[in-house]
């Protein structure tokens, strides 16, 4: 017996389609539910082991002086610290995400600077851009605007180098085809290139978003005076471990949420295309 579909336009879905996704939805929950289990017990393990003496809790900390932390801080600009890392955060991913596919389109456009600039593109991505740091700050100032730069650099020559290589490997029967339809370069990239490389926009966007973060604390290290960075700096600079770690799980749930928001906008993306397709 066929069910019908909740959307219009759908096919009805059979009993071993339902049963294969409530099979699949049960699975999902289950690893969920196996992800908190796990998160729950190295948290109590970690406060029985600083209650007992095992680790120590003055350099390691424990949950329950975390969270006595993390109270003292929302009375102390807690979110202004955090709203600080985010807003430099996106601030360097969204410039690195522009700045590196227009490079990244105009290596693919033009063969020649695209050999050109080859090697350099290679020392550039290996070389540690934290090295990079004094110089950054010399040249755009002691200040926000050099912590932004910082994760730019970090993020942008990864953008380059990934949406570059699959420009250069998508189908190649596909740009046949479109040649030979006379379709101009703009019309083949815009038509065939980019919406076939979507997936590796994505992907670049979900490992940009946690080196934006990476060239963030890196610069808060160096110059700031707000931001998790520069808390995790100031608890160790006077041995308040308990601030360095909250600030540091604190760090953790940021990077998180930010990846999940990348994931988010894919999932939408993808889903309002495949609509428009149908």
């Amino acid at each position: 017996m066929l069910k019908r579909s909740k959307k219009v336009g759908e096919a009805p879905l059979t009993q071993e389609r339902a049963a294969y996704l409530e099979a699949r939805r049960k699975r999902t929950w289950a690893i969920r539910l196996c992800q908190i289990l796990i998160l729950v017990c190295l948290i109590t393990l970690w406060e029985i082991l600083a209650r007992v003496g095992v680790i120590d809790s003055f350099i390691m900390s424990q949950p329950s002086r975390v969270l006595k932390t993390l109270g003292n801080l929302q009375n102390n600009g807690l979110l202004m610290h955090v709203g600080v890392t985010c807003f430099e955060t996106l601030a360097g991913f969204l410039l690195g995400v522009v700045l590196g596919n227009l490079i990244a389109l105009t290596l693919w456009w033009s063969d020649f600077l695209s050999k050109v600039a080859e090697p350099y593109l290679v020392v550039l991505n290996a070389l540690p851009k934290v090295a990079l740091g004094p110089v950054i700050i010399i040249w755009a100032g002691a200040g926000m605007q050099a912590i932004i730069v910082m994760a730019l650099a970090i993020s942008l020559i990864v953008t380059v180098l990934e949406m570059l290589g699959g420009f250069l490997s998508t189908d190649p029967e596909l740009i046949k085809m479109a040649r030979t339809f006379r379709a101009t370069r703009r019309q083949t990239f815009t038509k065939i290139i980019f919406p076939s490389n979507l997936h590796t926009l994505f992907n670049s966007l979900k490992i940009n978003i946690g080196l934006s973060l990476v060239g963030v604390i890196a610069g808060e290290f160096l110059v700031s005076r707000a931001g998790l960075g520069y808390l995790i700096v100031y608890g160790g600079q006077v041995f308040q471990m308990d601030l360095v770690m909250t600030s540091v799980i604190i760090l953790a749930l940021v990077a998180a949420l930010l990846y999940r928001g990348v994931t988010l906008v894919e999932r939408l993306v993808l889903d309002a295309i495949s609509h428009t397709k149908v």
